[in-house]
């Protein structure tokens, strides 16, 4: 993933453009030690986060990440791969699993994947996108999981948000 600030693009596939089974996998990043220390200190002051020396007494053996520094990331790299998607907004996790550490040094990168469109039965502006993300290392081993729920603009929907639903 670039190191540069990350830019906005005007997402373009509605609901209608989603289909089951469709997967995304995102570019690698590698985890730092300075990053875990200064996301946990500011966010999450844990010992085995903040402090290398004591971290080692651990049952980790080292410092690693929070939790949720990995969801942070996790967010920058789903924007990565499925920026293009014109959510409305999410709406819950389901499962949300914590399956291993991550730690300095380790390489990680997010895949994902639509198990479930439902269209709104109240709402004809949008529908609703279950999508099973994992964080995974370099191997394949999974360090979070969870099912995101979100909706997503459907065509007439975006058309009515610019102003040019007819």
């Amino acid at each position: 993933m670039s190191e540069e600030p990350f830019k906005a693009r005007e997402p373009y596939r509605t609901f209608e453009d989603l289909t089951v089974g469709e997967t995304r996998v995102s570019s690698p990043r590698t985890v730092t030690q300075d990053e875990i220390l200064e996301f946990a200190r500011k966010y999450d002051p844990q010992w085995f986060h903040t402090d290398p020396d004591a971290a080692k007494q651990s049952v980790f053996g080292q410092v690693v990440a929070s939790g949720i520094h990995v969801l942070a990331m996790w967010r920058q790299m789903d924007h990565e791969i499925n920026w293009d998607i014109d959510w409305v907004c999410g709406v819950g996790w389901d499962d949300l699993r914590l399956k291993r550490a991550v730690r300095a040094g380790d390489k990680i990168h997010v895949t994902s994947e639509i198990v479930r469109l439902e269209p709104s039965k109240t709402r004809s502006d949008r529908g609703t996108a279950v999508t099973e993300y994992k964080v995974l290392l370099d191997d394949g081993t999974e360090c979070v999981t969870f099912t995101s729920i979100n909706l997503v603009y459907t065509k007439e929907g975006r058309q009515r948000a610019q102003g040019t639903a007819r």
